[in-house]
């Protein structure tokens, strides 16, 4: 029997990040071929639904003004999209609380999609593996479908493709926004490819993180041959997005700079950074450092792994 919910309900929507990002070639139809191991930080925003009544999105918290226009924010047209699919879907009144900057890399829309996925999934009884929600989350954003089960995963193809949930040992990590807003398909176009090139300098597709635990060898040996690993794989649109916003490269010199700090990289698109560091408690460290360094700056800390 199906358990149909009518009281409110909330969840996580997590900062996405692409802790690697490799673009292979971009498809005659205009979309970019990628591989990238993703993963999702412990904090993000905070969306609710209260079931019954038309569908409707208030956004509220620190960061709403970037959320712009109703119309077409995702939460909404996640929830359109599987209303479309389903006939008689119970839908109802989301509240976001918008903590994550928008333009930022870190998915924080593709989250909230998914977010409202998931809940509405939820009050009807859905699972979350039903053909439907995933049709949604593909008809509505290509980064959504890895965000609608928040666990470290390989994306592949545009988005589509999911490895299954890979394990990662913990580490570290501090996350920097500088108050810029980076829309994605300047930072592609960038890349320079033309529909149905394939870039000559791109590696072989397979992406086989040394992430997952095997032999028993602990979590400090594993942390180690995972960071020597991610040092071989780099973030493919760095270069395009520094060509377009000098800035970044700003960010990206003061996060190596920590003196904790074991690799710096930017997240997908851009413009947030990220480090990686040996335990929770550097990150937090590094961040209050940084922060007093650069009040201007978003700086959040927090602990990957599992």
């Amino acid at each position: 029997m199906i358990e149909i919910h009518s009281k409110s309900e909330a969840t996580l929507a997590p900062a996405k990040i692409n802790l690697t990002l490799r673009i292979f070639g971009r498809r005659a139809d205009g979309f970019h071929e990628l591989e990238s191991l993703v993963a999702f930080a412990p904090f993000g925003d905070r969306l609710t639904l209260r079931p019954g009544g038309p569908l409707d999105l208030k956004v509220s918290g620190p960061m709403a003004v970037g959320a712009g226009p109703l119309a077409d924010n995702l939460v909404l047209r996640a929830a359109r999209a599987l209303a479309e699919r389903i006939e008689g879907l119970r839908l109802g009144r989301f509240a976001l609380f918008k903590r994550l900057p928008s333009g930022a890399g870190l998915g924080g829309g593709s989250a909230d999609a998914a977010a409202a996925l998931r809940l509405i999934a939820r009050i009807n009884g859905l699972a979350l593996e039903d053909g439907r929600v995933h049709e949604a989350a593909r008809a509505t954003g290509a980064d959504i479908p890895v965000c609608l089960d928040p666990r470290p995963r390989i994306m592949r193809g545009i988005g589509e493709i999911l490895s299954a949930p890979v394990i990662l040992p913990r580490l570290g990590i501090l996350i920097v926004h500088p108050g810029l807003a980076m829309p994605t398909g300047p930072v592609f176009k960038a890349l320079g490819l033309a529909p149905g090139e394939t870039r000559r300098d791109a590696p072989s597709p397979g992406l086989t993180p040394q992430a997952e635990r095997g032999g028993g060898r602990g979590e400090a040996p594993e942390r180690e041959a995972l960071l020597a690993w991610f040092a071989s794989e780099p973030n493919d649109l760095e270069a395009a997005a520094i060509s377009i916003a000098p800035q970044i490269a700003d960010v990206l010199r003061a996060i190596a700079g920590l003196t904790t700090c074991r690799l710096a990289r930017m997240s997908g698109s851009g413009s947030a950074c990220f480090g990686l560091f040996d335990s929770g408690r550097a990150a937090a460290a590094a961040a209050k450092h940084l922060a007093a360094a650069h009040p201007s700056w978003w700086v959040r800390a927090g602990l990957l792994g599992n």
